[in-house]
Order: C-alpha cells, then structure tokens, then sequence
C-alpha cells in the first residue's frame, strides 16, 4: 500500500474537484432508502454480491428502508459499516447493535434473511489495535479492498464516519483507523478512512433537518473542512433548501 503522503496526494488531486449532486425532497428517509436500494441492485446486475457500509445514527432509518426494497436480493450484500463505537453490540452506543435491533442483520448469524456476510469494525472485548488488525484482514479478504455502496450520515459539524473537522489531518494511507478522542462520546471508535470511502461507486449522503443546512453549503461549496468534500459519486439527500 502506498504511503501516507502518496495517498494524501492521490486523494487531493483525484477527488477536489468532485461536487456531490443535490437533491432536495420532503421524504429524505424514503429517498436516501429508495436511491441506496436501486445502487445496490446495479451492482448486484454484474457481481454476484454488493459490498455495502452503511452508518448509525438517522441514516439507519434509510438503510433500513433499503433491506425492505431489496427484499431477497439483500443477502448478496456484503454488510459492514462506516464506523463504530468501541463499546459491546448490546450497547445502546453499538451502530451494529441498532442495526441488528433495526432487523438488518441477527447478531449471532443464524437468520436466514442475514446478508451474505457481515464485517463488524469492533467486536465484544476488542482492543483497537486487535479490531484494525482483523478488519485489515478482512477488508482484503471479504471486502476485496474495496466498497461499492455506502451511506453516510452528517453531524452538523459536518463529520462523517468518525472522521471530525476538529480532528485534521485525517489518516491517510489505511483503509479504516482508530479516533481515541471523538469530540461526541463515546471517545473510542474505530473509523472507515477517506481513502476507503472513495472506493465506493456510490455513495448516499442522508442529511435532514434544519441543524445539517449549514454543514450542507459548506459541502457543496467544496469547504476541505469537511471530510466528505471531494468525495466522487456522492448523492446528497436532504429535506433542506439552500438559498
């Protein structure tokens, strides 16, 4: 893997003049669920799975709305997600937890509605350096280096994942990577990088509510603040207007 100053460079030059398409609905939710299904379902037409990171949060809702509109067709997903909290899955903090809760997924594996396979950032009793090491395994081995769909949540901070404004420079270099010192607690979490994020042919951005309309103008103008800026094949799903 390239170092962290080439992939910084990479990342730079491939990605700033990237603009995310905008659109404005009164149904966010259902929108961001719709447009996740139906790019999940393009992939599905020429691999035989579709590797998919979803966040916590309010875009739970739209993932969920997805599994609904995908029907069988979600267990050819390849389920993991955008970041983690380091806390147990029976935690109310757990993004893995709430989307078992939510019916994505069983926890112990055993539904025969699972998807097709499940790659958990942190798992029960982890420390963070063992949960990177087995998830930069299994981004090699079941994720193929690569995502083709994601969706991503955005704090009004404009923060995605786990990757903060007030926490630049970001890593560079790995795919996923630890943050000790989230500014949201819990403190301890475990983050998919940019350079991850960018290897998604599609990617959702669900963004409602009066609080994300700043964070969203300062996305669309291209502020380098926000870790989302620049990032290719971004639809932007918003209640919000901007003028």
């Amino acid at each position: 893997m390239a170092d962290g100053r080439v992939v910084e460079r990479e990342l730079t030059t491939g990605l700033a003049t990237a603009v995310p398409e905008l659109l404005t609905c009164a149904r966010p939710v259902e929108t961001a669920g719709e447009k996740l299904a139906d790019a999940i379902l393009d992939v599905l037409t020429r691999n035989e799975f579709a590797r998919l990171a979803i966040s916590g949060g309010s875009a739970l809702d739209a993932a969920s709305d997805a599994r609904v509109r995908l029907a069988d067709e979600w267990k050819r997903v390849v389920l993991t997600w955008v970041d983690e909290r380091c806390v147990p899955v029976a935690s109310a903090d757990s993004n893995r937890g709430a989307a078992a809760a939510s019916g994505l997924l069983s926890i112990d594996g055993g539904s025969e509605t699972d998807p097709s396979s499940v790659v958990a950032l942190f798992e029960d009793e982890e420390d963070p350096r063992t949960a990177i090491d087995r998830f930069d395994e299994a981004w090699q081995s079941k994720l193929g280096e690569g995502l083709d769909v994601v969706l991503l949540g955005m704090g009004p901070d404009g923060h995605v994942a786990s990757l903060f404004p007030s926490l630049r420079p970001w890593p560079v270099g790995v795919p996923v990577a630890h943050v000790s010192k989230s500014p949201k607690p819990p403190a301890d979490r475990i983050t998919l990088t940019r350079e991850a994020l960018a290897t998604a042919s599609c990617i959702v951005l669900l963004a409602a509510g009066d609080g994300k309309r700043d964070a969203i103008k300062k996305l669309m103008s291209g502020d380098s603040a926000l870790p989302a800026c620049g990032l290719e094949n971004m639809l932007v799903v918003t209640d919000q207007t901007l003028e």
